[in-house]
């Protein structure tokens, strides 16, 4: 049997997280946090029994917080609450953020602030290690007050009232669904429907998954530069420690000692001589541009790291059965983190496509063929590759407006000022699928370039990646449609079979 990670609401990592979400890790409760939970969810109970006003657990919600519930409809207070929030709409999200979402409002249950049974977190467990996903609309949350349109599809799916994604990614109705796999549907008690939908699951999944993305993404990134610098002869001169020393800059230094490896032994990178000119920026710029790429990673690892053991409930319990109201619902943080790597990650799809468009330009490439067809004129090459690598740039420019810039109030104007996270996190997906593409096509186009030049030949991590290409992609001896090989390099990156075959040669 596959050993199951245990959570606990404190120790969750990015590792972690993607081995469940990604990898299919089983999942379990940690014996401390049931005690933690168990203990906070008799703080609630004793709170209801003797009457205290306590938000979403004696009250409405929002702007109807004033309004005092009788204890006799505590609990359908609860159901009714996640049946009239559950007004998404849209194309379902697709599984590994949902199940990011479950992972991540598990968690943090978990953490035992919340005041809810033991077994409403077993249940997101279950359907976890069961590979049940909830059918959840993309569209709805405004990223304050938790995440609360999504994941109460979420939760309508435990109540047997939502829907399910069944094998083939289609709705079916949850309560056949769920009896059909031996579970009866939850039974919400006194503030499980608040602790399920006020969170900010959605975006910390949103997040998790696209730091994992850019990570992969840069190092791609890295490599095709390496093999672009190689095919254009690129100055190995401005990848000298001491500029970024003297920069102060730590991260162009680190990006500069990578390329400096990849591109060890090359004998196509060359110096310039005296009066020859200057690398345009696309080369010569590399360590301060993915410099910038780096720092955006950074500030969204560390605030992914923090949300993944966050507690995003209102309010929480603390001893001495105090509950506290507050804002960890409100996902500005994510907000901005989602917006500012989309920026970093269009940084490598326009940085890459530009090298794209001067390995093809025969007043640029240095002596290689126009578009690098076999017989310019007569075929076309690569000409349509940089077409598309433009497409999916100015697509990337749209949407890396940031989304957190405007609010709009809700609620009455209670909640007057919201994140806009999710959308943030929606937009970001689609730059990192375009980015993907747009790296793909600089491997394929770099690699082409490689062969051109021999007998020369490039650095060590340039040659394993084309090696590794050619696992993939055959040479262009004449032309054909670059969409298969396209789409053979986008798939391998995305997989990350690619970027592990030049490590196996080359650690970088």
């Amino acid at each position: 049997m596959t050993e199951s990670l245990p959570i606990d609401g404190r120790s969750l990592t990015l590792d972690q997280f993607l081995a469940v979400v990604r990898g299919g890790c089983a999942v379990s409760v940690a014996p401390e946090s049931r005690a933690a939970m168990a203990a906070s969810r008799r703080a609630v109970e004793r709170a209801v029994e003797r009457g205290r006003s306590i938000y979403g657990v004696t009250t409405g919600f929002g702007a109807l917080s004033d309004h005092r519930i009788p204890p006799e409809a505590s609990r359908s207070l609860q159901r009714d609450l996640v049946r009239s929030h559950a007004a998404g709409a849209g194309e379902p999200l697709e599984p590994e953020v949902v199940r990011g979402m479950m992972l991540l409002r598990a968690n943090s249950l978990a953490a035992g602030r919340s005041g809810v049974r033991p077994e409403l977190v077993d249940r997101l467990v279950e359907l976890l290690n069961r590979r049940i996903v909830p059918w959840v609309p993309r569209q709805g949350s405004v990223g304050a007050s938790g995440d609360l349109a999504p994941l109460a599809h979420l939760a309508l799916a435990l109540v047997g009232e939502g829907q399910l994604l069944d094998r083939d990614g289609r709705p079916e109705p949850a309560g056949p669904a769920l009896r059909a796999q031996g579970l009866a549907p939850i039974e919400l008690v006194e503030k499980e429907g608040v602790a399920l939908v006020n969170g900010t699951s959605l975006m910390a999944s949103y997040l998790a998954l696209a730091v994992a993305d850019g990570q992969a993404l840069r190092d791609a990134a890295l490599v095709a530069a390496a093999m672009a610098f190689d095919a254009l002869t690129g100055d190995p001169g401005a990848l000298d420690d001491r500029l970024g020393e003297i920069r102060n800059l730590p991260e162009q230094r680190a990006i500069a000692a990578r390329l400096r490896k990849l591109l060890e032994g090359s004998g196509l990178a060359r110096p310039r001589a005296e009066g020859e000119g200057q690398d345009p920026y696309t080369l010569r710029c590399l360590p301060q541009v993915l410099a910038a790429v780096e720092l955006a990673l950074g500030f969204a690892e560390r605030v992914v790291a923090s949300e993944l053991n966050a507690v995003s409930d209102n309010p929480v319990v603390f001893e001495g059965d105090e509950f506290v109201s507050g804002g960890n619902f409100h996902g500005q943080n994510l907000a901005l983190a989602l917006d500012a790597l989309a920026i970093g990650i269009q940084y490598l799809a326009s940085f890459s496509e530009r090298r794209t468009a001067r390995l093809l330009n025969p007043k640029l490439n240095r002596g290689l063929p126009a578009f690098l067809a076999p017989d310019p004129g007569r075929t076309s090459g690569w000409m349509l590759g940089q077409y598309l690598a433009a497409a999916l740039v100015n697509e990337n420019l749209t949407l890396a407006h940031p989304a957190s810039t405007a609010s709009l109030p809700t609620s009455a104007d209670q909640e007057d000022f919201v994140s806009m996270g999710p959308w943030a996190g929606a937009k970001l997906r689609r730059i990192v699928e375009n980015t993907r593409t747009t790296l793909a096509i600089e491997w394929a186009v770099a690699g082409q370039a490689l062969e051109l030049r021999r007998p020369r030949s490039g650095g060590r991590g340039s040659e394993a990646a084309l090696r590794a290409l050619r696992s993939y992609v055959r040479p262009w001896a004449e032309d054909r449609s670059p969409a298969p090989d396209i789409e053979a390099v986008r798939a391998r990156l995305e997989d990350g079979m690619l970027l592990a075959k030049v490590r196996s040669e080359v650690p970088f």
